[in-house]
């Protein structure tokens, strides 16, 4: 969805849900009464915003190694005539947090995170069988916060 398509609403949507969604009962209620609308609405433009891939995902992220897993920076060099199927043979697998193609020879980068340090190297190996490309593994050396936002 190009950004002239978010109305000034979807916008105040979109950087609110940025600095995080209440654990509540009735969380889409308790922002929608922030943002001066109703709870179907915001749920009918999370969907609209969803479908059009204005946002890609709406959901929780999770720290694996907060809770005791772990996660992993992968790389694929994939030729661009087969990006789209290998997009969706990586994307199947639960363990993938989310996938980017990028303009460099390592075009797909994504992240497994999974319950153990062992099962990164399961996952990314059952790729490398179903794609027949090297998955490169880049693990976390150190971790910084860096309060990414981006203004809608």
């Amino acid at each position: 969805m190009p950004s002239p398509n978010l109305d000034k609403l979807d916008r105040a949507i979109l950087n609110r849900l940025q600095e995080g969604f209440p654990i509540s009962p009735r969380p889409f209620l308790d922002v929608a009464i922030e943002l001066g609308l109703d709870e179907d609405d915001l749920i009918r433009r999370l969907g609209r915003m969803k479908e059009a891939r204005a946002i890609t995902r709406f959901g929780p992220f999770f720290d694996a190694s907060a809770m005791g897993g772990a996660f992993c920076l992968c790389a694929i060099e994939v030729p661009e005539t087969d990006f789209e199927r290998v997009t969706e043979m990586v994307n199947a697998h639960g363990e993938v947090a989310h996938n980017y193609a990028r303009d460099h020879a390592l075009n797909m980068w994504f992240v497994l995170a999974t319950e153990s340090e062992a099962a990164i190297g399961q996952v990314a190996k059952k790729i490398e069988a179903e794609t027949g490309l090297t998955v490169l593994l880049f693990p976390k050396e150190h971790e910084f916060f860096i309060g990414f936002r981006v203004a809608a």
